[in-house]
C-alpha cells in the first residue's frame, strides 16, 4: 500500500497529483550546452605547439606573478594581527592560518611550474617518440624496401 493509497495525499505535497521524478546520473535537461562538445574536442584544449608555448608563456607572464603577488597580499596585515593577539587563542591561531597559506601558495606556485613545464616539453617528448618509433619500424627488413 503506498502513501496515496492509505489517503496521505501526493507525495511531495503536490495536490495534482502529477509524478514526482529524480535523476541522479544525468543533468536536467534545462541545464544541459545547447550543443554539448565531445570529450576531446573542447575549444580551450590547448593542442597545437604554438597553442601550448602562449599558455605556457601566459602561466609565465601573468598567471604565476599575480598568483606570487596574491599570495604575499596578507602578509603584512596578518603578521600586524599575529603581533597584536600574542599570547592569545586568536594570535596561536592566526599564526596557522598564516603558515598554512604560506603553504598553500608555495603549492599553487609549484604546481604552476609543473604545468608550464609540462607544456613546454609536450611537443619535443611526442616529436622524440614519433623520430625513435618511426627509426625502429625502418630497422625491420621489409621485402617491400626494394621497390
Amino acid at each position: 500500500m503506498g502513501l496515496e493509497q492509505a489517503g496521505a495525499g501526493p507525495v511531495g505535497g503536490h495536490g495534482d497529483g502529477a509524478s514526482v521524478s529524480m535523476r541522479l546520473n544525468g543533468i536536467p535537461e534545462e541545464d544541459r550546452a545547447p550543443h554539448p562538445q565531445p570529450s576531446g574536442n573542447r575549444p580551450d584544449l590547448a593542442s597545437t605547439p604554438a597553442r601550448k608555448r602562449a599558455a605556457a608563456n601566459t602561466i609565465s607572464t601573468e598567471i604565476q606573478p599575480n598568483t606570487r603577488k596574491a599570495g604575499n597580499r596578507p602578509d603584512e596585515s596578518m603578521t600586524a594581527a599575529i603581533s597584536d593577539f600574542s599570547g592569545w587563542a586568536t594570535g596561536k591561531g592566526l599564526k596557522t592560518v598564516h603558515t598554512t597559506w604560506e603553504s598553500q601558495v608555495k603549492t599553487l606556485l609549484a604546481r604552476l611550474d609543473s604545468e608550464k613545464g609540462a607544456l613546454g616539453s609536450a611537443a619535443s617528448i611526442l616529436r622524440t617518440t614519433d623520430v625513435e618509433r618511426g627509426a625502429r619500424i625502418k630497422s625491420i627488413p621489409s621485402s617491400l624496401n626494394s621497390y
